[in-house]
């Protein structure tokens, strides 16, 4: 088994799943552990240091006045190139080769903040290995297919996610409205798909890698080579209702790609503010985020690099919920309790030479989980329990949907037989996933369907309905989940709002009834 890619929140894979009975599912091999295996290091060569290489930054300045004359002067003085701006937001983004760019930046009049969003140097050299494919076999794929009932799609039976959070009853009364349009701002969306394609919005899709629009045709989709989880993301949220494998969690609704990993799977600070910002601009309705912004798990406020790129993520998300889109952001696999005094962070910064260091979740935030108005979803497993792997923390969880877990830990009802969540990959096929990467898309989708009925509700109106219509779930106490006699983490608060669950498990039918 590998362990699974560092930067997708952490998400789990197993290779199953697949379309009627003829294609199969290739997703790389994983485990999902209570305790996920420290990534090893990005091979990319230089530091901020490697005064030959030229990092990315941005620079962060009043909002809504354009940048100034003094501004330019002064990126130019300090050897930087201007890649793009968003003015509404005050955020620009700049690439340097010099060393001591943003400590000069700093000093200018008119600069609130500036850093850099990499350690490694541009482009980024890492490698990304997925693993080894091992499908399911047709066999598998066609009993799954026949215990289908009347108006399901042939894999729904294995969604045991879906009557989870009763959409499968939601469907009964509508799928959600085309309409509506959730972004998945991800690894890219294979908008060719067959559980896709019915529901794909091209004028919502870019690709923002670079951290400037790319809307060249298909610069969305990953290639050959890249991580499937935009897809599957895609897949869990808006996978159409036509007789083709899966069923999304909201199938009549729009569903976006805005790419912005890069090849290598890091997601940059300039690619997620341009994501957002995107959105914002574009109609887009809910955007979700399975993923932590790198190359730092955790930006600390008192270190002036990692200072900049929370300012500068927190007003593109900002900007986005303003427009009316409600963000929605997986709260993590490593079973922190993201509202302790101090966690360890041993993979940080991930894109360069990582190290442990103890850091004060009062003062160091993942972003855009933690960030102010995202809504923060935490992962269940098929028993209904917070998953082994689930980040958690009262006041920082604001609700949980289905997002898997071990089968040994949390097995489901037949006819499904895997804990982990089926979904769609790259080139038609399906497969299994677990993680808070999941969950945030059931909740997305949830939001949908929220919109879908209040089309003219605000975003902070489509949230408080999301988390009123929760089912209130009580801590699970002790929470001891591989039965080994030993607590694997303490759950605080109330039935209805705590620390593992929020306000409850998201609720389909209630978002299509209220």
């Amino acid at each position: 088994m590998t362990a699974h890619h560092p930067r997708y929140r952490r998400t789990l894979a197993l290779p199953l799943g697949m379309a009627m009975a003829s294609a199969l599912a290739f997703l790389p091999n994983a485990t999902a552990s209570a305790a996920p295996a420290v990534p090893a290091a990005a091979s990319a060569p230089g530091t901020s240091a490697d005064t030959s290489a030229s990092l990315s930054y941005v620079v962060n300045v009043p909002a809504g006045h354009g940048v100034s004359a003094r501004v330019k002067k002064a990126v130019a003085q300090a050897g930087g190139t201007i890649v793009t701006s968003y003015d509404r937001i005050g955020v620009i983004v700049v690439h340097s080769a010099n060393p001591d760019f943003a400590v000069t930046m700093r000093k200018v009049p008119g600069v609130d903040s500036a850093g850099a969003t990499r350690t490694a140097p541009l482009p980024a050299q890492s490698t990304t290995d997925l693993g080894a494919p091992r499908p399911l076999t047709a066999a598998q794929a066609a009993q799954a297919g026949s215990e289908a009932a009347a108006g399901q799609d042939p894999l729904e039976p294995l969604q045991w996610d879906l009557p989870a959070i009763k959409a499968d009853k939601a469907h009964e009364k509508t799928l959600g409205s085309p309409k509506v349009t959730v972004a998945v701002i991800d690894t890219g969306v294979d908008d060719t798909h067959p559980d896709i394609a019915p529901n794909f919005d091209r004028e919502a899709s870019v690709n923002c890698v670079s951290g400037k629009p790319d809307t060249t045709d298909g610069a969305w989709r990953p290639s050959a080579s890249e991580s499937p989880h935009g897809t599957h993301v895609a897949g869990e949220i808006a996978g159409a209702k036509n007789g083709v494998g899966i069923t999304g969690v909201a199938p009549g609704v729009k569903v976006a790609g805005i790419k912005v990993a890069n090849p290598d799977g890091f997601f940059y600070t300039e690619a997620v503010v341009c994501g957002f910002v995107w959105a914002a601009e574009h109609g887009v309705d809910v955007t979700n985020n399975s993923y932590y912004t790198d190359p730092w798990y955790f930006n600390c406020a008192d270190d002036p690099d990692q200072k900049a790129l929370v300012d500068a993520v927190t007003r593109a998300s900002r900007y986005a919920e303003k427009k009316g889109t409600v963000n929605v952001a997986a709260a993590g696999n490593e079973n922190y309790d993201l509202a302790s005094h101090s966690i360890t962070d041993p993979v940080s910064p991930n894109d360069s030479t990582p190290s442990d260091r103890v850091i004060d979740p009062h003062k160091c935030f993942d972003i855009p989980t933690q960030l102010p108005g995202v809504v923060t979803v935490a992962a269940t497993g098929a028993k209904g329990l917070k998953s082994s792997f689930s980040n958690h923390g009262l006041g920082v969880i604001d609700i949980a949907a289905p997002g898997g877990d071990s089968t040994a830990y949390q097995k489901p009802e037949p006819p499904a037989t895997s804990g982990l969540i089926l979904g769609p990959l790259p080139g038609g096929k399906w497969g299994y996933m677990a993680g808070t990467s999941m969950a945030s898309p059931h909740v997305a989708g949830v939001a949908a369907l929220i919109k879908s009925t209040h089309p003219h509700a605000s975003a902070a109106m489509v949230k408080a309905l999301l988390y009123a219509e929760a089912d209130a779930t009580p801590c699970t106490d002790p929470y001891d989940i591989n039965g080994d006699g030993k607590v694997d983490a303490v759950c605080q608060g109330t039935k209805n709002h705590n620390g593992f669950y929020g306000w409850g498990m998201a609720d389909a039918l209630d978002a299509v009834t209220w």
